[in-house]
């Protein structure tokens, strides 16, 4: 079954220009517009369908549908096929004649026996114009039954025809030209936006390639698709400019030969310019056009209420355009203009109403009473509705009006126009109007009054935060007037309900003075009092200056280059008080915060909307915002703007602090510091070193591609050791090379030296220490910068070595921080920037026993006015640990040591100073653990007295 769209408004439907009648048709019914059809049958419904759509106003006719029917029928009786006979090398074409059908067809061969489909290649080629199958050049392994399978894409529906058997004769075809079997028509019409495959193919021994152009010589777009070996050419999208002979060439060895044809741009009607609805009046004239674009050029043809117009009498049509003369009350209705090419028909409607009408002032009657200022002009209107339009005329009081002064004009659209009036222009006016159907009249009293004046006015004043104030607004007037007063703040009415916090109307009715309760810094600004009466309006203003500006807005870069901005805005409120001027801030991902920027011009004043920020980095991204100021200061910053990239440049930054140094042998190591990310200027950043020997003049160059690599090694067997070189970097990206920097003296690698020092000795100094000799190198090839001492314990693991290095010309040297007791292994090496030199044979010595680990007990101590007298035991060493060889007495208040190898000692101490004291035992291991710490505070008279104390001290 079928549904057609809706048509409104109890619609009709035709087939073929025939009224369907529905009243005794069991397939077909309506539903709301639409026509309903089922039990489809193709003789019967296939055709031109056309909606009708009227209702009281008129009728008008829907787009034209058509409805066909998709079929493909059997082939006929499925005799069996002449066989084809054919020489190898030959070329041949097996027809597929496909049966009647409707619908676009598809095409395939089966060779021999299904599932088996010719694939198509150069020498193959199965046309979907014509179904046939095309063998440019026969081979023995053609030799079989080819079946033609025709498939309906629109139903699905697929037939077979009859096998064609292929025989291959006895002799061979030697080689030809190219023979076009395969070509398009020589005109090809294409419409608008389809799809466009043209065919070509060529017998032919070799076989032939296929190629396309165009004899413009204008290349293929890159839409055009070639497919099937170039045997199609496809040109989706079809525009005007694809319009042009196009020409297939067939190539081989022996010959071409070349095929072409024309493919012209058609297009279906679109509408330029239509007509709108309209009301006229009785006896004016109508001139409807409508224009349509197409190719080829559409017709114009008119319709009214469905039924053609022809041009006859006062109707005239000339192509587009449809006039009418003297129009009368049966012209009114709908019209319809139809523009049509072959591949369409479009439609455009419209209402004409013709109205006639006596004069009627009840939309449009004068004012019952009309006030006017003495000395004004007084425009008084007489806009009856008529139709046709009513010619009409003006009384004052009885006396009929003409234009007989100066100062009274009466209009040919019927306006009277008094012009300076004064009191004996009042009086009542009245307007007459008239046409064929009938007479109307309207009246009204003009009243003149006295100019209204300003008596008290407000003047500009300066913001107290939390005071309260009146800016006065009075006035003198005609009593006759009504008198409404209105406040505006910065452009905007003050609401009273809303705001009733703040603002205040105060005064009587000839008075509209305002009052700002506790007023605030936001209330700075412009105040406007305006007076409205009826017959004019007037206005006083004044000015509270507040603060500083608010904030700019809309901050726009409108054009940027690699070093420059232009930017525009808008500027805020001025907060009463003039802006004086602008200040431009930039940030940038590599700036901490925002910071001010250089512009042009350097001082942007108060009137200007737009400046060019000067200065800026290539290739970076910015915002910026603008901050204005008055008088009374600074304001807030305006929001950032969009971010927004400067454009890249050459890099105008050389990298600083280039040297270098160093590395191993045969190396010549250059360093500096890179530049930052916000002066590289562009993408594809790098470095370009350039070195040099000393007193030479050609620089070696290397590039660094990578901005955030600060060094660079040079290797090659040539370079002497510790030579100085010539050395600058330079940076680029990808516009350019940039600067260099200044030239550096760098030395390449130097020689490790080539001799170990001799006359090492070591002597072990304590539990924990050894302290090496060794005798100054003599003078080398090889720089000496310093020595270093490499120990170990194991000799047989000399990798468990530990190391100390001294810079300078020392020949000893301390090792701390061993193991007690235990035999040390030990080399030494001189070194420098290469490395260190080859080492001293290895001597050996053993760190002695460690310290006592027991502390001096039972200390006792005596204080006899300011002298100390110490007493403790002997502190005996076990067999692990060194012989005790003496005593020490640490004073901590200023590291006083006193050495002793007694168990006794007296001190003598100072009134004003604090002690603390600790006793340790010495021996060739160092210190031993140290007693208990005694505190002794500043002696006061008391402590003067005798104290003895034995204890072991705690506290």
């Amino acid at each position: 079954s079928l549904m057609a769209r809706a048509c409104v408004h109890l619609p009709r439907w035709s087939l073929n220009g025939t009224l369907i009648d529905l009243g005794n048709d069991y397939r077909r019914h309506m539903s709301g517009g639409n026509l309903i059809i089922s039990s489809l049958d193709r003789d019967q419904d296939t055709g031109i369908y056309q909606c009708t759509a009227f209702n009281t106003w008129g009728s008008i006719l829907s787009r034209r549908a058509s409805l066909q029917f998709a079929y493909l029928d059997n082939f006929k009786t499925q005799t069996v096929r002449s066989a084809v006979n054919v020489r190898e090398g030959q070329g041949v074409v097996l027809l597929c004649g496909p049966p009647m059908h409707s619908g676009e067809l598809t095409f395939a061969w089966i060779f021999n026996e299904y599932p088996y489909f010719v694939q198509q290649d150069t020498r193959r080629f199965v046309s979907q114009e014509t179904g046939s199958l095309y063998i440019a050049k026969v081979e023995p392994s053609d030799v079989g039954n080819y079946t033609c399978v025709v498939n309906n894409t629109i139903t699905r529906e697929k037939v077979l025809s009859s096998p064609t058997p292929l025989v291959l004769r006895s002799d061979v075809m030697g080689e030809y030209e190219p023979k076009i079997e395969v070509h398009f028509p020589d005109s090809v019409p294409a419409a608008k936006g389809s799809v466009v495959k043209l065919e070509c193919f060529a017998l032919g021994n070799p076989v032939p390639e296929i190629s396309w152009r165009r004899t413009s010589g204008v290349p293929f777009p890159s839409k055009v698709k070639m497919k099937n070996s170039n045997a199609v050419l496809e040109i989706p999208n079809f525009q005007q400019e694809d319009a042009g002979t196009y020409e297939c060439v067939a190539e081989n060895s022996r010959g071409k030969n070349t095929a072409r044809g024309r493919i012209s741009f058609h297009a279906k009607p679109h509408w330029l310019q239509t007509m709108t609805d309209s009301a006229l009046s009785i006896e004016e004239n109508l001139f409807w056009e409508c224009k349509a674009n197409g190719k080829p050029k559409p017709s114009y043809s008119w319709l009214k209420n469905g039924e053609n117009i022809m041009s006859e009498g006062r109707i005239q049509i000339e192509n587009g355009a449809l006039s009418i003369a003297a129009l009368n009350l049966s012209d009114a209705g709908m019209y319809q203009c139809v523009a049509e090419n072959k591949h369409g028909i479009i439609y455009s409607s419209a209402e004409l109403m013709v109205l006639a009408s006596p004069p009627s002032f009840s939309k449009s009657p004068l004012r019952a009473l009309l006030k006017a200022r003495s000395g004004s002009e007084v425009t008084l209107e007489c806009k009856p509705q008529a139709s046709p339009p009513a010619i009409s005329l003006w009384k004052k009081g009885n006396e009929i009006l003409c234009s007989a002064s100066l100062r009274i004009s009466l209009l040919p659209n019927g306006t009277l126009k008094i012009a300076n009036v004064t009191r004996r222009d009042a009086a009542s006016y009245t307007c007459i109007a008239k046409n064929q159907f009938g007479t109307a009249s309207t009246t009204g009293r003009l009243l003149i009054t006295e100019p209204t004046r300003i008596t008290l006015r407000p003047t500009n004043m300066e913001i107290i935060v939390g005071e309260s104030i009146v800016l006065p607004c009075q006035i003198a007037c005609d009593p006759a007037l009504d008198v409404s007063f209105s406040w505006a703040f910065n452009g905007q009415l003050i609401d009273f309900q809303r705001d009733g916090d703040h603002f205040e109307r105060v005064g009587g009715s000839i008075s509209g003075d305002l009052m700002i309760r506790n007023i605030q810094l936001n209330h700075g600004g412009k105040y406007v009092c305006v007076i409205d009466t009826d017959v004019e309006s007037l206005s006083t203003s004044a000015i509270l200056v507040s603060g500083p500006p608010g904030p700019p807005d809309k901050v726009a870069v409108e054009e940027i280059t690699d070093s420059t901005a232009q930017l525009s805005w808008t500027p805020g409120r001025d907060n009463g008080s003039p802006i004086t001027g602008f200040i431009i801030q930039a940030r940038t991902p590599f700036t901490v915060g925002w910071q001010a920027v250089d512009t042009v011009p350097e001082v942007i004043n108060g009137n200007m909307l737009t400046a060019t920020v000067v200065g800026l980095n290539a290739w970076v991204e910015y915002e910026f915002r603008v901050v204005a100021r008055n008088s009374v200061g600074m304001g807030e910053p305006s929001p950032a703007s969009a971010k927004t990239r400067t454009e890249d440049a050459i890099p105008d930054t050389a990298p600083t602090d280039v040297g270098g140094g160093g590395g191993t042998k045969s190396e010549l190591v250059i360093t500096w510091e890179p530049v930052p990310e916000e002066l590289q200027n562009g993408e594809g950043f790098g470095y370009i070193i350039a070195f040099r020997p000393v007193g030479t003049v050609t620089w070696t160059r290397a590039v660094i591609s990578t901005p955030g690599v600060a060094r660079y090694v040079f290797r090659n067997d040539t370079i002497p050791p510790f030579a100085p070189f010539d050395v600058k970097v330079g940076a680029y990206n990808n516009r350019g090379e940039g600067p260099f920097s200044s030239i550096a003296t760098v030395y390449s690698a130097e020689e490790v030296p080539s001799v170990a020092p001799k006359r090492v000795r070591a002597r072990s100094v304590s539990a924990a220490q050894i302290e090496v000799i060794w005798e100054a190198l003599p003078t080398i090839p090889e720089r000496v910068l310093g020595y270093e001492v490499l120990y170990w314990e194991d000799d047989t693991k000399p990798d468990t070595v530990g190391k100390v290095r001294i810079t300078g010309n020392y020949t000893l040297v301390n090792v701390t921080g061993l193991d007690a007791n235990t035999p040390y292994y030990l080399a030494v090496a001189a070194f420098n920037t290469a490395g260190s030199g080859p080492q001293s044979a290895p001597i050996n010595t053993t760190t002695k026993k460690p310290p006592p680990g027991q502390p001096p007990l039972n200390v006792e101590w005596t204080m006899i006015g300011s002298t100390l007298t110490l007493h403790w035991d002997p502190v005996v060493a076990m067999d692990t640990e060194s012989e005790v060889t003496g005593y020490m007495r640490h004073r901590y208040n200023d590291v006083n040591i006193i050495l002793t190898n007694k168990t006794t000692v007296e001190l003598s101490l100072s009134a004003n100073d604090n002690y603390l004291i600790q006793i340790k035992a010495l021996s060739e291991g160092g210190e031993g653990v140290g007693s208990e710490p005694i505190h002794i505070h500043k002696l006061s008279e008391s402590a003067l007295l005798s104290v003895s104390i034995s204890s072991l001290f705690d506290h």
